[in-house]
């Protein structure tokens, strides 16, 4: 490989390492802040669902990971800040630029200091307007969806919304109480006064910022099957029977995942299917939000079952530590659509591969897999084509070594976030050829490359 090639490998595969005054992540540029790493956050919330009102405290424990004399959060203008405090001195001004909230300490803190910020708030939350559509806080029909990827946290608590910023959540969420509140971790308290119900929720697990979700509605509660992981269904009633034929199979999915990628990553799995419909279904962490039609679709959505599942191992326990890393999360998802059929008695990867293939040859060749752009980072191509790179991974390097790679993945980088090029030398661990042709043709290049598997090296050999 040229030397030019190889500096395009290690600029796209690796991590960018941003000066304070660069963006976190070219690819959300006013998403993500600089200086201190959150440790926790403790959100206590008070919803009324008729007037579309919340009111919050946030108390984000953080460390300074530079001196710091002013700490930036991300939180939507919608959103009116009251007070702020700090348990280390005096806070001397906050401000609000567009999109953030920034808070200015009397007294600098020096790198390596503990401290924590103490922020109440008010608004009606609304989603923020993306590149990619409305993401965040929505209103449904009768209840709330809340839909953060990429960037959405900010429309209901101030944080640091990047996915390489993981930390563990408290949230105590006061509402209506004909509603249900299904709220990302371990319903660990509950309790009503009045018409009002207090919901108490533990995410123990670091957790990126859009992997958070609250779902309201009036939910009823299934336990579905009798697996090793408990399985949870919250749905309206009108659709238990249409749900139990939909979702038949998913403790059987946990068990086939479990034994290909490594045993499922949390203490248990949420099913949540709102009433209304739903373009696409939603990945959360230890959850998965559907809209009411796969629950009426009978078996005809099982791959985005499979899909949303597969999140939990790629995407929720492994997280990109950049956005360009998105295929890490989405073409590792895509594939397992494909593995569940060949390991559930249906078509092998293989057919899948031909198929998708095939399609990919009528489409534009337009996308670097490994840095697809801010753009199309959500494509379909980059879904495909990175199922397409794992199954060409696999034929090079045969079945045994393909899922020890995947079970070794996911162990090494559970609860951390990882890059393409963390992947790339693991994988070269795990392979006995060389797997620099499959990258360059597959990751590094636009066009698709002429054959589906390991593609002619510089050498002409196969």
């Amino acid at each position: 490989m040229k030397a030019a090639s190889k500096d395009l490998v290690a600029r796209l595969a690796g991590h960018h390492a941003p000066s304070s005054g660069d963006p976190v992540d070219p690819y959300l540029p006013t998403a993500g802040n600089h200086g201190y790493r959150v440790a926790r956050y403790d959100l206590d919330l008070t919803y009324k669902m008729g007037s579309n009102n919340l009111r919050g405290e946030a108390v984000i424990t953080a460390t300074a990971t530079a001196p710091l004399d002013a700490v930036r959060l991300d939180l939507s203008p919608h959103l009116d800040v009251s007070k702020v405090t700090t348990d280390r001195g005096r806070v001397a001004r906050y401000s609000r630029p567009r999109g953030k909230l920034a808070v200015t300490l009397a007294e600098p803190l020096e790198s390596g200091t503990e401290f924590a910020l103490t922020i109440r708030y008010s608004g009606n939350p609304r989603p923020i307007r993306g590149a990619w559509g409305e993401v965040g806080w929505e209103e449904l029909t009768d209840g709330v969806l809340v839909a953060n990827q990429p960037n959405g946290a900010a429309s209901w608590f101030p944080c640091d919304d990047h996915p390489s910023s993981k930390a563990p959540f408290r949230i105590r969420l006061t509402t209506d109480s004909p509603y249900r509140a299904v709220v990302t971790g371990a319903l660990v308290g509950k309790k009503r006064s009045g018409s009002m119900t207090t919901w108490d929720f533990d995410l123990p697990y670091p957790t990126s910022t859009y992997l958070v979700t609250i779902n309201l509605g009036r939910y009823e509660h299934l336990t579905v099957g009798d697996g090793a992981v408990p399985v949870h269904a919250f749905l309206p009633a009108d659709l238990k029977r249409g749900f139990r034929q939909a979702f038949a199979r998913q403790t059987e999915m946990i068990d086939v995942f479990s034994g290909l990628f490594g045993p499922y990553p949390f203490d248990e799995y949420t099913v949540v299917v709102t009433d209304d419909e739903l373009e696409i279904p939603l990945e959360a962490m230890g959850m998965s939000t559907f809209g009411r039609g796969t629950a009426e679709s009978g078996d005809r959505d099982e791959r985005l079952i499979a899909h949303e599942l597969a999140h939990q191992w790629f995407g929720n326990a492994v997280t990109a530590a950049e956005w360009k890393h998105i295929w890490l999360h989405e073409g590792f998802a895509c594939y397992a659509e494909w593995l569940w059929t060949e390991f559930s008695g249906g078509a092998d990867a293989g057919s899948h591969a031909l198929r998708y293939y095939s399609k990919l040859q009528d489409s534009p060749q337009d996308i670097l897999l490994a840095d697809p752009g801010p753009k199309d980072m959500f494509d379909d191509r980059v879904y495909k084509r990175g199922a397409l790179t794992l199954h060409a991974l696999r034929q090079a390097v045969g079945d045994t070594a393909f899922f020890d790679l995947l079970r070794a993945w996911v162990a090494t980088y559970s609860g951390k976030t990882a890059t393409t090029g963390d992947f790339l030398r693991m994988a070269a661990d795990h392979s006995p050829v060389d797997l620099q042709p499959l990258w360059d043709a597959w990751l590094f290049s636009e066009p698709l490359p002429p054959t589906l598997g390991m593609p002619d090296d510089h050498t002409g050999r196969r």
